[in-house]
């Protein structure tokens, strides 16, 4: 097929967008591929929807590979199957609610794990119809607070999201390492550079759960690489290794010691230091302060309440951590009020025995184990207490992962150190088990007539961030730099040349790339400057670009490889020369 510039619907930018940070946002915008709506929403435009149909082409075959069906649910939903799941309150400020002329509660579709499992339940009933997975690639919405970089964190996108049905948990392994392998065809095909990282489930539920994020410097996932295995993770789904528990009874007596002004870890280890104080028979440092965070923790549908977070003073507080190990509930950080209403609150004297005698939750940091001697807050301004011990002095009443993974922090498979870096999530896998099927009723008769749940997982891709994301991998300062295989086309043509027989030439040799089966973009634009035309081409970004400039005069076309070599090809030879490289890619 040939597109001409000269009728296409596109204008392309020189200049970046005001509100573009990252280069995926400006390039796709400047290119014309994408025009922003509103906040987090933006229109495709014709370049833009030809690239996102080819990376949900590529998903598509992938997925079909594997047996899995497609199917399209609405993306307008009703209220009622979100409330048996309680999801319509868990997602929070998240979901988009509105309501019909009748006053009738709608959302529009943030995931569809409630749909897939009802469907299932009112189509099949016995274990012949089984192993099933499902899909469909359509419109999703949440409502981010502060959407971001275009494409990447927006309030509408699109998505790949399947669904598996099993009816054993053997089934559920088989079926999560088959989309696995599916989606390390994908990202393969499409040559982006990622990570498999484990990863915590959150709201969707289920136990085990990977993520693929691409690496990126600009990505707002941090995971981890083990520097002598292949442990990968989320920083979020990092487990902090537990030391070995000890008999807190033998431990020497707690001391409450004056320390008068001291409210910080740092003043704190200060005056251990000067004081001469040793924890465990070494000098006490930060590590052996107990930092204290209090918090008020809120579950789905009830009012805050106030609880505390301990953690080793040499770590702070990763807010992330904490807001995935307490999932589906949320936290904030006490505010002045908070202290001001609390009169057991002391600003830089707070510990964990006084939430203790008031029956308010306690968690801690896995380092906190039971038989661990720290330094606390006494709960009495200018007062601490050295070698508190964690199941004598003060109870932990659940761990949770919080503090702030560092690199050179031991590897949890104990193959060296983590080492830190920053990726863009392109999917994540769940194995969901039965909290959706068991929540419908999905009751399915097995192979003794006997009822029985199937068990689920959920895979999703994100597909038009991975649009963003090969924008990311794949562009310089001049432009963007497509893969052969999502490219809009595989070939730019450009006449910069305004000799008659160069653009003559220019329509026969795009009408025998075409009927060689090669997608051509043709910039046949006749009051446009060579030197235009070639921005152009470069911002677009096709694989390969031939022009015919002054060389035409001698017989030979300027062959640009986007990215790498410019060769000089005899015009009788180029029909071959490109449809060699584009099916040889």
């Amino acid at each position: 097929m040939i597109t001409r510039l000269s009728q296409l619907f596109l204008r392309t930018l020189r200049e970046d967008p005001a509100d573009a940070e990252v280069p995926s946002h400006k390039l796709l915008v400047r290119a014309g591929y994408i025009r922003r709506a509103a906040p987090g929403v933006y229109s495709w435009m014709p370049l833009g929807l030809r690239t996102l149909r080819k990376i949900e082409d590529v998903v598509r075959e992938e997925m079909n590979g594997i047996g899995a069906q497609e199917l399209l649910f609405p993306a307008l939903l009703p209220r009622e199957p979100y409330e048996t799941t309680n999801r319509w309150t868990e997602y929070g400020d998240n979901l988009f609610r509105l309501k019909d002329r009748k006053g009738t509660d709608m959302l529009l579709g943030p995931t569809h794990e409630e749909m897939f499992a009802s469907a299932v339940k009112d189509m099949y009933s016995s274990y012949k119809d089984f192993p099933v997975t499902l899909y469909q690639i359509q419109t999703k919405y949440r409502d981010e607070e502060r959407p971001r970089a275009g494409i990447l964190r927006g309030r509408e996108f699109v998505m790949k999201d399947s669904y598996s049905f099993d009816m054993d948990d053997a089934g559920l392994d088989e079926s999560y390492d088959r989309h696995r392998a599916a989606y390390q065809r994908i990202f393969d095909r499409l040559g982006i550079e990622y990570a498999i990282c484990k990863a915590t489930s959150g709201a969707m539920g289920g136990s085990a759960s990977e993520e693929f994020l691409a690496v990126s410097e600009i990505g707002e996932d941090t995971f981890v690489r083990s520097t002598d295995g292949d442990y990968a993770a989320n920083v979020e789904a990092v487990v902090t290794p537990r030391p070995e528990e000890r008999d807190p009874e033998s431990l020497p007596a707690a001391e409450e010691r004056e320390t008068p002004g001291v409210t910080t870890i740092d003043s704190l280890a200060a005056w251990a230091s000067k004081e001469g104080v040793t924890v465990d028979e070494h000098a006490a440092g930060a590590a052996d302060i107990l930092r204290t965070v209090v918090i008020r923790v809120a579950q789905p549908g009830e009012e805050p309440e106030l609880a505390v977070v301990v953690l080793p003073g040499d770590r702070e507080l990763d807010d992330k951590r904490l807001e995935a190990s307490l999932e589906p509930a949320t936290f904030e950080l006490a505010g002045d009020k908070d202290f001001a209403t609390n009169d057991f609150l002391h600003k830089g004297f707070v510990g964990p025995r006084a939430f203790n005698e008031r029956e308010l939750k306690v968690f801690a940091d896995p380092r906190v184990v039971q038989g661990s001697s720290w330094i606390i807050g006494a709960d009495t301004p200018d007062r601490h207490v050295v070698g508190a011990v964690a199941g004598r002095d003060f109870t932990v009443d659940e761990y949770v992962e919080a503090a702030e993974v560092r690199e050179g922090d031991p590897a949890p498979d104990g193959h060296g150190t983590l080492t830190l870096e920053r990726g863009i999530e392109l999917g994540h896998i769940f194995q969901l088990g039965r909290k959706y099927t068991e929540a419908f009723d999905v009751q399915i008769l097995d192979e003794n007539g006997k009822r029985a749940v199937p068990t689920m997982g959920s895979y999703g891709i994100g597909i038009s961030r991975m649009m963003a994301v090969l924008a990311e991998q794949n562009h310089d300062d001049k432009g963007l730099n497509w893969p052969i295989d999502v490219a809009p086309y595989q070939v730019h043509v450009a006449v910069a040349n305004k000799d008659a027989a160069a653009l003559e030439a220019g329509d026969a040799l795009v009408d025998e790339l075409s009927a060689a089966g090669i997608e051509v973009l043709f910039d046949d634009r006749k009051k446009v400057s060579p030197g235009v035309k070639f921005k152009d081409a470069e911002l677009l970004g096709m694989p390969f670009c031939a022009i015919l400039g002054r060389a035409f005069a001698d017989g030979m076309v300027e062959l640009r490889i986007r990215g790498g070599e410019t060769l000089n090809v005899p015009k009788d030879e180029i029909v071959d020369k490109l449809v060699e490289l584009v099916r040889g890619q």
